[in-house]
């Protein structure tokens, strides 16, 4: 499959994922796609609930499909949001890709005309602590 394919692929699946958002306190749906290093793809959407903000974050869903059938390796992901500023992933979110990322990886921001922004993972979260931090000395 093509880049451009891949790309349109996972901004159609990041977009469908936003708009089955469960947003009823926030008002503000987020969708995310992954593809992975072996070529697959998984989305997630962000999941509200009433003891707010205790929800899920659509990179954190996308993320939980792709660790559950198997997969550990993101080459790519689209997040997208509504409105006119970037809608990059939060803290914790950015430390959720970091685990599953190598120097490699792509985040793509985007709106609904698509990508809006592209970072690699050290731009979006530089200096970062990450599994290689924990291994242990020999």
């Amino acid at each position: 499959m093509s880049t451009a394919k891949y790309n349109e692929t996972l901004l159609e699946l990041a977009k469908n994922a936003m708009s089955k958002a469960y947003v009823p306190y926030s008002c503000f749906s987020v969708g995310a796609a992954i593809l992975t290093k072996t070529g697959k793809f998984y989305s997630g959407c962000n999941v509200e609930n009433a003891a707010y903000p205790e929800g899920t974050c659509a990179e954190a869903g996308a993320i939980a499909a792709m660790v559950l059938d198997g997969e550990t390796q993101i080459q790519d992901i689209y997040v997208i949001g509504k409105g006119d500023g970037l809608v990059t992933p939060c803290g914790g979110c950015r430390q959720k890709i970091r685990e599953f990322s190598s120097v490699d990886t792509k985040i793509h921001i985007c709106g609904a005309e698509g990508v809006r922004k592209s970072l690699t993972m050290n731009e979006l979260l530089p200096f970062s602590f990450g599994p290689e931090n924990l291994e242990q000395a020999s």
